[in-house]
């Protein structure tokens, strides 16, 4: 099979752009600010308080994809996920599918390793509210549409949350879009397969919308995908974005 990757690029040379991103002026403005606040709780830590890169495994068959960082979590740590309760939710999932070495990821530098998955999200910026604005999510997409070019043996992508899933539609320029619901799957044009879970916020696990249950039986499909394409099978070429981004 041909490589899909763009000439010369590489994962390392988006997540130093992430880093150093400074596209969107209202999103540079709250990480900043955010940063130089902080929170008492968290008094005495450094923020990271730049856009956040993607981490996880070069040979991925599975590709995660969320919203974006959180003001104090990975905003705070520079590690997406990492640092708050969604996050806490997340890796332990991953710990018990067999993608991460460990259950809980906290800072940076705490030993986590992905094995076989890496973790992205449709905005490297913490938004206000945790909200950004279709444009801001337009500028954020070429990222996206590189790793998953670069990620080459990835045979998953996870769609956590509906903002995802529509964002990973609209690059893979699905029409009509599919309906996104939990456990949902749509093939994708380069022979890979969209998955759709809620996304593990508090909003969803306190109410019960997302139990542990329903969390695993999602990384159990994603294993069943992986292991029928047989050994992380690489896909095709990935569609760059259209005209229409919106989510």
């Amino acid at each position: 099979m041909a490589s899909n990757r763009g000439q010369g690029d590489t994962l390392a040379a988006v997540q130093r752009e992430v880093a150093d991103c400074r596209r969107c002026p209202r999103l540079v403005r709250w990480r900043e600010e955010v940063a130089r606040t902080g929170r008492a709780s968290y008094a005495g830590q450094v923020y990271w308080g730049r856009g956040v890169p993607g981490l996880g495994d070069p040979e991925a068959t599975l590709v995660l994809v969320g919203l974006a960082p959180a003001a104090h979590g990975a905003n705070r740590t520079g590690r997406m996920f990492t640092g708050d309760r969604s996050g806490d939710w997340l890796f332990a999932a991953l710990y018990r599918s067999g993608f991460a070495s460990q259950p809980t990821s906290t800072a940076r530098d705490d030993g986590l390793r992905l094995t076989g998955a890496y973790i992205t999200a449709t905005v490297h910026c913490a938004p206000p509210a945790n909200k950004p604005t279709p444009a801001e999510r337009a500028e954020c997409a070429p990222y996206l549409v590189r790793e998953l070019l670069l990620l080459e043996r990835a045979v998953v992508v996870l769609a956590l949350g509906q903002v995802a899933w529509h964002a990973v539609s609209a690059h893979y320029g699905l029409r009509p879009r599919p309906v996104f619901g939990h456990m949902a799957e749509s093939p994708l044009p380069d022979g890979r397969v969209l998955l759709g879970s809620y996304h593990p916020s508090q909003q969803n696990t306190f109410t019960g919308k997302l139990t542990v249950p329903m969390f695993d039986a999602v990384f159990a499909r994603a294993r069943e995908l992986i292991a029928g394409a047989g050994a992380g099978a690489g896909a095709g070429s990935v569609r760059a974005p259209g005209q229409d981004t919106r989510s």
